[in-house]
């Protein structure tokens, strides 16, 4: 981690954990489909090769969960990884929860020689992003599947 992006606060209660692309759908719908036109929350790419999926465990139950896939970056930038999926329980967002699965993608992405970790990131979570030392790239646009606006965002690693 760069001395620029905050080291998470580890606590024993709470446990990074890799997890099935079925495992994240209930946090997905919770979280990333509670306010959209579709409940759909399995991704084409869930399945690809290199994929990873992470998740946060507190006190034994998942909490929260990022997909990490392989895939250059929009501005052509490779090799990449572009996070998805990344959803924490409303309840506990804002308690470092997010902060610790970033860290553990960046790790992720490092060990098989990515330069970048992006996302397409809702503008309601650009905060949040920002605070984890994303830039946010280029114009806004509404996302097909959610009808929400985003924007991209970049990690340089």
């Amino acid at each position: 981690m760069s001395a620029t992006q905050p080291q998470p606060m580890a606590r024993p209660d709470r446990e990074v954990v890799h997890i099935t692309a079925e495992e994240t759908h209930p946090v997905r719908l919770a979280v990333l489909r509670a306010d959209t036109p579709t409940k759909e929350v399995a991704f084409p790419e869930d399945h690809a090769p290199g994929a990873v999926h992470l998740g946060v465990r507190v006190d034994g139950t998942l909490v929260a969960t990022s997909t990490w896939i392989p895939r250059d970056a929009p501005d052509g930038t490779s090799p990449a990884v572009q996070l998805r999926g990344m959803a924490t329980a409303g309840h506990l967002q804002g308690t470092g929860i997010g902060a610790l699965l970033i860290a553990a993608g960046r790790d992720h992405a490092r060990s098989i020689g990515a330069a970048v970790v992006w996302a397409n990131a809702r503008d309601r979570a650009l905060a949040f992003y920002e605070r984890e030392g994303f830039t946010v790239v280029g114009d806004g646009f509404v996302d097909a599947t959610t009808q929400l606006p985003h924007h991209v965002v970049v990690s340089r690693l």
